[in-house]
């Protein structure tokens, strides 16, 4: 007895079964990058950046394959050897989980942390096609290859929203990023400055490459609040009521471009790239604007 051709429920069964466990983020992610037409960009080049550059220690996450055993008998920890081509062709990303990426200033527009989230798994897709190893900043999901890459950061990327960090702003930590890699900083950066300024210059000193992209809701940016009016931080640590919200657009957007000044400044410094992307544009905008960042410092 021979079996006729599959049911074309069955088949559409197997692919929902199969699908099923597709973090959302990344299905999103997906939609967005099939709109884009850059091309691989990728450094695929056989016999390049295979010299020895150096040992690192082991993190949760690497494979036991790529110990130096003969190194790390030496020493009471694990070593791995990296090549120079490996630490080069490495992307790390830092999203801001903190309180404040949670505003939206309207009903149906984009939390700022959604768009941070997925533009970072967007971004982090066109990488992996064209051959880059991509990973998160804070050491959680070190740096790999391969499509598996992205289920385990947007499965980090998607439990933000229910771990969020305890302040209202987020603090990049660049002590885990690889020499000489390149990393994709997310955030509103509307908290204390000198975290940032530390964590840029802590990477530049090693030799690494960056992206800054403020995400901001557009009423962040024009201030349209008048009369009376209660401001208060999303994790509700600041409050502050007036009569005559009104009279402080003038400064307000003053302080606002006075910050986004020194984070151009700082960008400068360090050989980094800064820009800005509001939730009420199209995510392909962000995407676009970041891969062309990115792109000069993939040789």
């Amino acid at each position: 007895m021979t079996a006729g051709p599959p049911s074309p429920d069955g088949t559409r069964g197997r692919a929902q079964a199969l699908a099923a466990p597709l973090p959302p983020l990344l299905a999103e992610a997906d939609r967005l990058v099939a709109n884009v037409a850059f091309g691989e960009h990728g450094r695929r080049r056989a016999g390049q950046g295979d010299e020895f550059w150096q040992y690192r220690a082991a993190r949760p996450g690497d494979p036991a394959g790529r110990v130096d055993w003969r190194r790390s008998a030496r020493s009471d920890a694990h070593f791995l050897r990296e090549t120079e081509w490996q630490a080069a062709q490495s992307v790390a990303f830092w999203v801001d989980g903190a309180q404040a990426m949670a505003f939206s200033g309207r009903r149906g527009r984009p939390e700022k942390g959604d768009r941070a989230r997925l533009l970072a798994l967007a971004l982090a897709t066109l990488l992996i096609r064209g051959g880059e190893r991509v990973g998160l900043a804070d050491g959680l999901v070190t740096p790999r290859a391969g499509r598996l890459q992205l289920h385990r950061m947007a499965t980090a990327l998607d439990s933000a929203p229910e771990a969020r960090s305890d302040g209202d702003y987020g603090r990049p930590d660049a002590t885990a990023l690889p020499p000489h890699s390149r990393v994709v900083f997310l955030s509103d950066f509307l908290g204390p400055p000198e975290a940032v300024e530390r964590a840029v210059t802590t990477a530049a000193d090693r030799g690494v490459k960056g992206t800054l992209l403020q995400i901001l809701d557009p009423d962040e940016e024009a201030f349209p609040y008048d009369g009376r009016t209660v401001f208060e931080s999303m994790g509700g640590g600041l409050r502050f009521e007036t009569m005559r919200a009104g009279d402080l657009r003038a400064r307000y957007r003053a302080r606002l471009a006075e910050r986004r000044d020194r984070l151009t400044a700082l960008a400068a410094r360090a050989g980094w790239r800064f820009g800005v992307h509001h939730t009420d544009a199209a995510a392909l905008t962000g995407l676009t604007w970041l891969f062309g960042a990115l792109a000069p410092t993939v040789r």
